[in-house]
């Protein structure tokens, strides 16, 4: 199950960043080019475990896109993307998140009290992002947290992120470069 998706990212390139071996993939970096197989692989976990009974899909920018419009498009559900950029629209919230590498502010717009949201997002390293996203969503958007659905863990940010903010996510592989500079993959079950 999963195979082509597991086969990709062991066969990954891994490059030096910032003197740590981080593995490039299509599903999370956007490069090298993504097989539709492989992407249709994740979408179709993504249809058979997350909670779609909400009103809007929240993507975070760049690779929660990719996935998440595929899902509107296949469930009718609006969705809307957390950018990098102010818009300063009416009701927008800003968001200061911070992973082990980086921080920057995103912006959260289309998000109202009372919805029922469910984030759709690549990858958690740190957790730093989605637990930023989950608290502004919570508590500056006043709207609920339907579901979060990620199908990458790198690090067990998994775990950091239900542990600060109580809220459980769904993953569907735990991805990890080993010392000998080979990625290894394998399925979480959720």
């Amino acid at each position: 199950m999963y195979d082509r998706l597991i086969r990709s990212f062991e066969e990954c390139p891994v490059v030096d960043r910032k003197g740590y071996p981080y593995f490039v993939h299509p599903l999370t970096d956007g490069v090298p080019r993504m097989n539709p197989e492989v992407l249709e692989e994740v979408l179709g976990w993504i249809m058979a475990e997350a909670d779609l009974d909400c009103d809007v899909l929240a993507l975070p920018e760049a690779m929660g896109i990719p996935l998440g419009v595929p899902i509107s498009l296949r469930t009718g559900i609006p969705y809307t993307v957390i950018r990098k950029k102010e818009y300063r629209l009416p009701g927008e919230v800003s968001v200061e998140q911070k992973t082990g590498y980086s921080s920057s502010v995103m912006h959260i717009n289309g998000i109202s009290a009372g919805d029922r949201v469910t984030v759709i997002d690549d990858v958690v390293s740190t957790g730093g992002t989605l637990t930023a996203i989950i608290r502004a969503i919570r508590e500056e958007c006043g709207a609920e947290i339907a579901d979060v659905v990620v199908p990458v863990d790198k690090a067990n940010g998994k775990e950091a992120v239900e542990k600060s903010t109580g809220v459980r996510v769904k993953t569907m592989v735990e991805v990890s470069v080993g010392p000998d500079r080979r990625v290894r993959c394998r399925l979480t079950g959720s």
